[in-house]
């Protein structure tokens, strides 16, 4: 009810003087009440008179977002950062842009800078370490013991066939196993490490 109060009452203060900044207010309401429509109309409204005021157009660009009218909210945003770079919720509406759009690389870029304007934020570190798990694939994780020095042991070892009687065949025959499987888990790597610069490099293009 109190809500509804307020909303009634910047409201009518807007309707008895258009160019009052109360505009920002009742868009922001509106938004966050889910009238989204009226938001962005009371928003542009009161930017064709305060077309400086910053607050009122990151309004208008999430509202736009919600809206997934996701050109006009982009434009509206980078409009804001081009005055206030660091304005924090500029840039988490970009990034939520460019999430919804699967841009995931410039979604990353986005976040990143927003985390490092809020640090600790839960909510910010969890989307920033998802999306570095998709876009940067991990190593594999190799068998404890091994190292390359025992690879390069297990690689001087000669064939079965070729051994001498005090060779243990059935350890030999788990340690070639071991490697080969360790090797194809980093050629496995590498190629998802490959496909990774591919798609950024034609994301960019």
């Amino acid at each position: 009810m109190a809500d509804n109060q307020r909303l009634e009452d910047l409201r009518r203060r807007v309707l008895l003087d258009p160019s009052s900044i109360a505009f920002a207010q009742l868009a922001e309401e509106y938004r966050r009440a889910g009238q989204l429509q009226e938001a962005v109309d009371v928003c542009r409204s009161g930017l064709a008179i305060h077309p400086t005021y910053l607050s009122a157009r990151v309004t208008l660009g999430r509202a736009l977002l919600d809206l997934q009218e996701f050109e006009d909210a982009r434009q509206e945003l980078e409009q804001v950062l081009k005055s206030a770079p660091e304005n924090l919720a500029a840039i988490r509406g970009l990034a939520e842009i460019h999430h919804r759009r699967g841009s995931l690389a410039e979604a990353l870029v986005q976040y990143r800078a927003a985390l490092a304007l809020a640090r600790n934020d839960p909510d910010l570190e969890q989307t920033v370490a998802d999306l570095e798990n998709q876009l940067e694939p991990k190593a594999p994780e190799i068998e404890e013991e091994f190292s390359f020095d025992l690879a390069s042991h297990e690689s001087s070892i000669p064939a079965a066939t070729e051994a001498g009687p005090d060779i243990d065949a059935t350890a030999f025959a788990h340690t070639q196993t071991r490697a080969v499987r360790i090797i194809a888990a980093l050629e496995q790597w590498l190629d998802a490490i490959a496909v990774s610069n591919v798609t950024r490099a034609e994301r960019h293009a």
